[in-house]
């Protein structure tokens, strides 16, 4: 590990078990706070499925309990408000902890970062 924490801002743009790279950037995160780094994560167009409530995949890794990890250990969760609207999903049903915002809120989040990851 190094000597100088970090902060790194995640973007999470595909959905919920369409792909690996939701859950290669939580397994990222998590390590990451586990090391002592600062994580931000952005949920953007179908990522904002990443962050619902009551997932019950058969045969994956479940994302919903990897954001809370993350959640639980001091990572920043927002979801995209544009994007959640456009796709009918309301703040209640997503994970508890997770913010809706604007892109104003993304460029925060980056600004604050040493790095962005855009999966």
């Amino acid at each position: 590990m190094t000597d100088k924490i970090k902060t790194f801002t995640i973007v999470i743009g595909d959905g919920a078990y369409t792909s690996e790279r939701p859950y290669t950037m939580l397994r990222f995160a998590f390590t990451s706070l586990l090391e002592g780094h600062k994580i931000n994560i952005f949920l953007v167009e179908d990522g904002v499925f990443v962050g619902k409530k009551h997932q019950n995949p058969s045969s994956y890794d479940n994302l919903e309990k990897w954001l809370k990890d993350i959640i639980e250990e001091g990572g920043v969760v927002k979801a995209c408000g544009v994007c959640t609207k456009a796709r009918g999903v309301a703040a209640e049903e997503l994970i508890p902890g997770i913010e809706i915002t604007t892109m104003n809120g993304f460029v925060n989040m980056c600004v604050e970062a040493d790095n962005v990851l855009f999966s």
